[in-house]
């Protein structure tokens, strides 16, 4: 008995094994918590694989949002073609994601909720079509994922879906342009159903002179007419101006939109636009190198001698080749008060090229490079190029012009082409029929794009009555796919994600 006893309080103070049934006890425990964290990896590397898909295919949608009749359809090209993005650890393996609709859904949208929480829907977000459409959301359809966890153990499920989403937009930007909005000279619905787009691919179309025209009093933004945009601190006409005079005016704009300036500046508008051609407009008193004049001014006005800056009040335009005396002349139909188009401010196209190279640079041929008709006629600004880059800015004229101008105008600048006036375009008659008020202060306008204008002429006297202050031009290029790429130096795009 007493042998029992000892044997019995040895086995209770004995504590070897006990390791053992503690194992055993946990072990489960253990192994559970190691088969949910090799399920929370994979659900994790699973979850990275989707996002990056859905990043990926959003990114490259977005990037064809550029408000453009065709976005959409090149947005879901995009998808269907740009990218391939493969899943793992899913049930069905190694899985590749395209865009044909069977991994992925999207919506377009043009606008997003302030709060990146609150959820995007339908109303009133869902775009209306490819001109208002500024961001795509894409959604990588849930793939099933089975779990090593006995999570039904528990009352669970041993199965779960894993999806993703993303929502990516466009945005584009122009930096170093003048603060001038342009209204779309080619706004659809027109009479001839030419798009801005349409016009800038073709010379015939380029080559139309468009008088454009600033309007006060209120009056309506009709195609061609222009306005000045807020350049972030230049205050009041005469710092306005000063930008427009500049050749680097440190101004940025986004497409996304843009403000405008209120108030009447045409008057000190002249003197901007007049110093480009080596014309000093009484009161335009801007130094430095960024003022100069452009390679090539020639005008139609006589040589003064001496080498000072011609006076504004001084000139008298001549467009009578007998004189000698001949700018870039104005399109025929303008010439004679018969133009149609733009209520009679667009031209046809159609001037006299070969008046113009006779008087200016007499006995020297047209070149072949000049020298097509009809609808390959070319613009005044390849004319104008064409002198520069030959060696002709030089040549007088029978009435004794040259195109170099007076050295007291200062150096010419060849950073940028000073015949060339930058603006926003805007559509600017739907903007007045949802009651944006153009001809007052207004924020947000949407840009349809920027572009370039080749102003043909100095701008004339401006009655001291009126407002009206006439630039003529030619269209030379626009931002975007369909431009012909000569802005891409001032253009900034960029698709980026914003959730």
């Amino acid at each position: 008995m007493i042998r029992l006893r000892a044997t019995i309080r040895r086995f209770c103070r004995d504590e070897s094994g006990v390791a053992l049934v503690f194992v055993t006890i946990t072990l489960p425990v253990l192994i559970g918590l190691s088969l949910l964290a090799i399920d929370m990896a994979r659900v994790n590397n699973l979850h990275n694989d989707l996002q990056k898909a859905a990043d990926a295919f959003a990114l490259a949608a977005a990037a064809e949002l550029d408000g453009q009749g065709d976005a959409h359809e090149r947005a879901e090209r995009a998808l269907l073609n740009l990218v391939e993005n493969a899943s793992r650890f899913s049930d069905a393996g190694t899985h590749i994601l395209t865009g044909d609709g069977n991994d992925i859904t999207w919506r377009f949208l043009e606008d997003l909720p302030p709060n990146d929480a609150d959820p995007i829907l339908d109303d009133p977000y869902l775009t209306e079509g490819p001109g208002e459409t500024s961001f795509i959301e894409v959604v990588v359809k849930p793939t099933g994922f089975s779990t090593i966890f006995p999570a039904s153990f528990l009352g669970g499920a041993d199965t779960m879906d894993v999806g993703s989403s993303a929502v990516a937009g466009f945005g584009s930007a122009v930096c170093d342009f003048t603060p001038v909005f342009i209204c779309n000279p080619y706004e659809l619905p027109n009479d001839e159903n030419l798009s801005l787009e349409d016009a800038v691919a073709e010379t015939q179309y380029r080559r139309r002179q468009i008088s454009l025209r600033s309007v006060g009093g209120g009056a309506d933004y009709f195609p061609g007419n222009f306005g000045f945009l807020d350049a972030g601190g230049a205050n009041g006409a005469r710092a306005l101006a000063e930008m427009i005079a500049s050749s680097r005016p440190l101004a940025c704009y986004s497409s996304e939109g843009v403000d405008t300036k209120t108030g009447q500046n045409s008057g000190p508008v002249k003197g901007a636009i007049n110093i480009r051609f080596g014309i000093k407009e009484p009161g335009a008193s801007w130094n430095g190198a960024e003022y100069g004049p452009a390679e090539n001014v020639r005008k139609g006005v006589e040589t003064a001698s001496g080498n000072n800056c011609p006076n504004g009040n001084q000139i008298e335009y001549s467009t009578d080749p007998l004189t000698g005396l001949i700018g870039l002349p104005t399109d025929d139909c303008h010439q004679s008060g018969t133009c149609t188009l733009m209520g009679g401010r667009m031209g046809d196209g159609n001037w006299d090229i070969d008046t113009y190279w006779e008087v200016n640079h007499p006995g020297v041929p047209l070149p072949v490079e000049l020298s097509a008709t009809g609808a390959d006629q070319p613009t005044r600004y390849e004319v104008y190029r064409y002198e520069i880059d030959n060696g002709l800015v030089a040549d007088e004229s029978t009435g004794g012009e040259v195109g170099t101008p007076k050295s007291g105008c200062g150096t010419p600048v060849t950073s940028v082409d000073r015949r060339l006036l930058y603006g926003a375009v805007l559509n600017c008659q739907a903007l007045e029929a949802q009651g944006r008020d153009l001809s007052g202060r207004e924020e947000d306008l949407p840009v349809d794009v920027f572009a370039s204008f080749f102003i043909t002429e100095p701008v004339k006297d401006i009655p001291q009555s009126e407002y009206d202050a006439n630039i003529f031009v030619e269209l030379v290029d626009v931002t975007g796919r369909y431009g012909r790429g000569t802005l891409e130096d001032f253009q900034h795009d960029e698709a980026q994600l914003y959730r």
